[in-house]
């Protein structure tokens, strides 16, 4: 199967933006091919994406009491792992109910793969706002931006947003088969006497590791370990992988271990992406950063979603060793910069290790679901 390389030097990244130049392209190339802890380079698998994309499916809604075409409208920000020798994909599903980011439900749908990009999907979601005790945290806004991580006793365990349109909450579910999952409620309910619990949090980024070819949860210092957050990358740890404490600085405030960079890709937003993943030259996180209107990098569209990587110390998780200054990934296809979001996102949330390859899949605009694939580097990933 013939890829297509994602620092490939064509024309102008976004074809509307004369900013962006085959030197551009070049620069940003070079600096990750220069950089050994880096993942990648990640290829878009020819012709093939999106490889998610929605339909007029029917589920009898709890919420609405009714019938309704849950993905109808988009499917985007997926997680992604692997189970019985399969890739399963749990992507965000819009339906019709309104118009405008943030004010349709969400709800979160099953596919699975055997070759990472042709999908069979379950014509029901499987985590959605229900007639349960989370309705407070759930209704109307749903269940939106999964990220999965798993065990190596074969638990999953996803962190999603909780959205009431009111105010948005990290929550906490667990599952063995990735279809019936148990809602465990906001991660932060417990930590500080509460003190989290109503919060804005999103977006978490459990750490991993590669142990018997597969990508499992892992621990620092005795305890599950997370990156979190949407405006700047906060950390939390777990005794148990339901109830996370937020780490805290010296002034018993949240820590912040990046922030966004005037000037650069991430100038707006540093977002949390897929699960973080433990290497020989340190953790790797991929995030996706948000770009300035103003004071951000001129070579890509303002309000645009591109990716990052930032590298982190194995001993110290907190310790920031290196971090790209440009993104090695970020919106080409007219898909990807067109779409319910206006600007162009290229959305990253799950990384699935599958035959010795890493499949990273990722929101197209807020509208559908694509998938790019690394062979990392054998010695890059086995770690004692």
């Amino acid at each position: 199967m013939k890829t297509i390389l994602v620092t490939c030097l064509l024309g102008g990244l976004f074809g509307a933006n004369p900013a962006v130049s085959a030197s551009t392209m070049t620069a940003v190339e070079g600096e990750a091919g220069e950089k050994e802890w880096v993942l990648g380079p990640f290829v878009r698998p020819e012709n093939v994406n999106p490889v998610i994309t929605p339909l007029p499916t029917q589920f009898d809604c709890p919420m609405r009491k009714k019938e309704i075409k849950w993905e109808e409208s988009d499917t985007f920000n997926p997680a992604a792992t692997v189970k019985d020798g399969k890739i399963v994909v749990l992507y965000r599903a819009e339906d019709n109910s309104a118009q405008g980011i943030g004010k349709r439900t969400s709800r979160v749908g099953y596919a699975e793969s055997k070759d990472g990009v042709t999908m069979k999907r379950l014509g029901e979601p499987v985590l959605f706002p229900a007639e349960d005790e989370f309705k407070e945290l759930d209704w109307p806004g749903g269940c939106e931006d999964p990220r999965v991580a798993m065990t190596e006793d074969g638990l999953y365990v996803m962190l999603y947003t909780s959205w009431n349109r009111k105010t948005a909450r990290l929550s906490v579910a667990t599952s063995r088969d990735l279809k019936n999952w148990t809602k465990h409620g906001p991660a932060f309910n417990k930590a500080y006497d509460g003190r989290f619990r109503d919060m804005f949090s999103k977006s978490a980024s459990i750490l991993t590791k590669v142990k018997d070819g597969k990508l499992v949860i892992d621990k620092v210092g005795g305890k599950y370990f997370m990156y979190w957050g949407e405006y700047a990358v906060y950390a939390a740890t777990s005794d148990n992988l339901i109830d996370w404490y937020p780490v805290l600085n010296e002034k018993n405030e949240l820590k912040k271990l990046i922030t966004p960079r005037n000037g650069y890709f991430d100038s707006s937003l540093t977002e949390c992406g897929p699960p973080a993943i433990r290497t020989k030259y340190g953790i790797v996180l991929m995030y996706n950063g948000k770009n300035k209107h103003k004071d951000g990098d001129p070579a890509y569209p303002g309000g645009a979603y591109c990716a990052g990587q930032v590298l982190f110390d194995n001993a110290d998780p907190y310790k920031v060793l290196d971090r790209l200054d440009k993104p090695f990934f970020y919106p080409e296809a007219p898909f990807e910069k067109s779409g319910q979001y206006k600007d162009g996102t290229v959305f990253i949330e799950g990384l699935a290790y599958y035959k010795k390859k890493l499949y990273l899949y990722y929101g197209c605009a807020d509208s559908k679901v694509g998938v790019a694939v690394c062979k990392p580097k054998k010695a890059t990933l086995e770690v004692k």
